[in-house]
């Protein structure tokens, strides 16, 4: 089941539970693993999760910049020790999220989104913020985005998918969905996840994909649309202005 996480994830604590790791910088131009841990209110390192879209945790790393967006799922040692495998880093800052739902104690049922910073180490050169659109391209797909959310209101999104100018109707289950959205704010990277509202039957989802965005700041947030056809994950980005 898909749960509104709350809180813009920009904190390493939450009721109790803390996001800990002796990880504070990687290098870069080559693959890392991230190596964590959530402790509970006790103190002592969480290791009952509830599954979640199909996963116990789920982790992303983005830069301050909001590229190299990355979505993975990490596997967890027997002490709770988290290690999430990454592709290579470029220089800069990048703030690490885990997405998570204890299983036991205080906060059980409760949906959490903890983060770190890590410094990748090099010469960081920032990339600007493409400007607002309503579509984009990726791996030969056309995104296009449909709705105007205001901050800290509901308000509905409509994902349209196409390639070669025709409507994709092959989109395959990806975590329980068919297409997973993730967004990030411009100049504190704070983090939404934007919840999937369309029912899964089978592989032939598309072209209309419905969301949930609930985006609690105004400004331009970077979308991250993660979707699946073929057995090859497919992700687009664009950024959204909120008003």
């Amino acid at each position: 089941m898909d749960h509104m996480a709350s809180g813009n994830g920009l904190s390493a604590s939450q009721g109790g539970y803390r996001l800990a790791s002796k990880d504070t910088t990687l290098l870069s131009g080559e693959q890392a693993a991230y190596r964590f841990t959530v402790t509970g209110p006790d103190g002592k390192p969480l290791t009952d999760f509830a599954v979640d879209q199909t996963k116990r945790m789920h982790f992303y790393a983005i830069r301050s910049d909001l590229t190299g967006f990355q979505h993975v799922h990490p596997t967890m040692a027997a002490d709770g020790t988290w290690s999430a495998d990454l592709s290579t880093l470029t220089p800069g800052s990048w703030r690490m999220f885990a997405s998570f739902t204890p299983n036991t104690g205080t906060g059980k049922g409760d949906d959490f989104v903890l983060s770190r910073t890590v410094a990748v180490s090099g010469n960081a050169v920032k990339t600007p913020l493409p400007a607002p659109a309503t579509s984009t391209q990726a791996d030969g797909y056309t995104v296009t985005v449909r709705g105007e959310p205001m901050a800290g209101m509901a308000h509905p999104l409509t994902v349209s998918i196409a390639k070669a100018g025709k409507p994709v109707t092959d989109l395959e289950p990806y975590l329980d969905t068919y297409a997973h959205l993730t967004a990030f704010h411009e100049g504190d990277a704070a983090f939404a996840h934007l919840h999937p509202t369309t029912k899964v039957s089978g592989d032939n989802g598309g072209p209309d994909l419905s969301f949930h965005a609930e985006l609690p700041t105004s400004g331009n947030w970077r979308l991250f649309l993660q979707f699946q056809t073929g057995g090859k994950l497919h992700t687009a980005a664009l950024t959204l202005r909120v008003g």
